[in-house]
């Protein structure tokens, strides 16, 4: 058990709410993108939900839940990572900092959702613990 977080992408023709920021749904037919994978980043998930919850998600506990990346979330996100501003995070699945082990993975996240949104795709940011 862990922290298990995921980043895809989707064509906005198999997403029913593409207009939502958090709690994204999708048709049967949807066939994500990779982008990322992460295991136990605890620091990327603390911002990660602040993000949802500042985006008017409403979910109880920030698992399962879906929110949408933006190109400014995506700016804010490479400069926080560049900065090391990453807002410390425990839960008791979640592992111990790995902002340094992940910092890399991280920029290289950011660089390809921007393109992929520059191409019209959805971005979403996804974990489960």
């Amino acid at each position: 058990m862990g922290l298990d977080q995921n980043a895809y992408s989707f064509s906005r023709k198999v997403v029913i709410n593409p207009d939502a920021d958090v709690d994204l749904t999708f048709t049967d037919i949807a066939e994500p993108s990779e982008l990322a994978y992460w295991r136990k980043h605890p620091y990327l998930q603390g911002w990660m939900e602040k993000l949802y919850y500042d985006k008017g998600g409403k979910a109880e506990s920030f698992n399962c839940v879906n929110v949408r990346l933006e190109e400014d979330d995506l700016n804010r996100l490479k400069e926080d990572v560049e900065s090391g501003s990453l807002p410390e995070t425990d839960g008791f699945f979640f592992g111990d900092d790995a902002c340094g082990h992940y910092k890399e993975q991280d920029l290289k996240f950011v660089k390809d959702a921007l393109e992929e949104i520059k191409d019209g795709r959805i971005v979403i940011y996804n974990s489960w613990w």
